[in-house]
């Protein structure tokens, strides 16, 4: 999957982010943005994917300041890669929000 480029694009009702995960960090944060556009997310929760998957929503959902149901993972959800669309947010938006919060 390492030849894979995500990137964040105009869906229909909102947005695509691709995340990279990196689990059992010191604390929750927004690490870098990848040369591919892939935003690196450190999360504190262990690597377990039902919470480490629901701990991202709920950090992303605070990071976005949009209701977690706003925010689905559509792609990667056992995997460390993922695809989480952002639903009534454009990319800009999301753009913007996500290098407020860099770490």
């Amino acid at each position: 999957m390492a030849d894979r480029k995500f990137k964040l694009h105009d869906g229909q009702k909102g947005s695509a982010l691709a995340v990279r995960v990196t689990p059992r960090a010191s604390s929750n944060e927004i690490a870098e943005v990848l040369e591919d556009g892939t935003i690196k997310v450190r999360l504190a929760t262990p690597p377990a994917d039902d919470d480490a998957n629901a701990a991202l929503l709920v950090f992303l959902s605070e990071i976005l300041g949009v209701p977690k149901s706003k925010l689905d993972i559509v792609a990667g959800g056992m995997g460390r890669d993922k695809l989480i669309s952002v639903i009534d947010m454009d990319v800009e938006t999301v753009h913007q929000r996500i290098l407020a919060h860099l770490g």
